[in-house]
């Protein structure tokens, strides 16, 4: 099956996977062709979802169905990932400020004047915070999905399994096996997905060359000083001080083998405020476990906090 980049159409995408019945839409961001979802009413309020790896806006299907209906739901498949362009490892900086600069330049371009709200999971907790770090004044509410927006906690063990994928044999077990999205599929959900679920999740990356985007994924994760993307995160670290009176909802899966407790703590400790629900039979991937309960307490987080409710929640901008 092809995954390479097409021309825009009505058609849903429904029909190649399940529970996806969305239009697909696309735009050139910094020179490469991205995949998103944009759903609801464009005078709705938006809410911006971003996610990690390895899933793409597959991940946020459930969610999206049931906001539409009031909120505008924008949903980008990072370059390299979903439906978006897949260049090769000379075609993309495939950087943590790429990732960055991709959701500032889509944002942008779909002229968003609203503030928004962000709802991010695994790396999609950082790109979107290093976003929201960069233009605070664009932001109305963050409801956070196992994830971090710092540098790894002291007492966090950094999961063999990555420790492995970011080893010598990473590419042949990432883009010649697939096997971490195989393994995510399994691993980070309590509940077994169904077959074509799965399938869903792992189309994608169907090919050596459609996988490079995974792999760099994992090696761009800062251990130390000197990594390349290890001072942006710090000052993510230091800059999501800013958010402290900002609306912010935590829904978490407990089961969690890559963000355990000790990043549900760092988020409580640092935002004393927030509403957070944990989930004690729910993994990594929250919203396939749990989507029950999740769904409803977003619903009703964004219904009720002060989000994007009249014109001074617009934000002017610069051409």
């Amino acid at each position: 099956m092809d995954f390479e980049p097409r021309a825009p159409s009505p058609e849903p995408l429904s029909a190649q996977f399940p529970d996806y019945p969305f239009n697909s839409n696309f735009l050139s961001v910094n020179g490469r062709r991205m995949h998103y979802l944009d759903e609801g009413d464009k005078n709705a309020p938006p809410v911006v979802m971003v996610h990690g790896n390895p899933t793409w806006s597959f991940f946020y299907r459930k969610p999206v169905a049931v906001l539409r209906d009031r909120y505008r739901c924008i949903v980008p498949d990072h370059i390299g990932m979903g439906l978006s362009e897949k260049p090769g490892p000379s075609g993309y900086g495939y950087l943590l400020q790429n990732r960055i600069d991709d959701l500032e330049s889509l944002l942008g371009q779909l002229e968003i004047r609203e503030k928004i709200t962000l709802l991010v999971h695994d790396w999609g907790g950082m790109i979107g915070m290093a976003y929201a770090c960069r233009y605070p004044e664009r932001i109305a509410g963050l409801i956070i999905l196992n994830t971090a927006a710092f540098l790894i906690p002291r007492g966090a063990r950094f999961p063999w399994q990555l420790g492995l994928a970011r080893g010598p044999f990473g590419p042949f077990l990432i883009k010649g096996c697939n096997a971490f999205s195989k393994a995510a599929v399994r691993l980070c959900v309590s509940r077994v997905l169904s077959p074509q679920i799965r399938h869903a999740y792992l189309a994608p990356y169907d090919s050596w060359n459609n996988r490079h985007a995974v792999l760099r994924f994992v090696q761009d994760i800062p251990l130390q000083p000197g990594d390349p993307s290890y001072e942006l995160v710090k000052r993510v670290d230091e800059g999501i001080i800013t958010f402290k009176n900002t609306p912010m909802l935590i829904c978490w899966g407990m089961k969690d083998f890559v963000f355990t407790n000790t990043f549900l703590e760092q988020w409580r400790n640092r935002f004393p405020e927030a509403e957070i629900h944990a989930f004690a039979d729910a993994g990594h991937f929250v919203l396939e476990d749990a989507a029950e309960d999740v769904i409803p307490i977003i619903r009703k987080f964004l219904n009720e906090a002060p989000l994007n409710t009249n014109e001074s929640n617009r934000v002017s901008r610069e051409a």
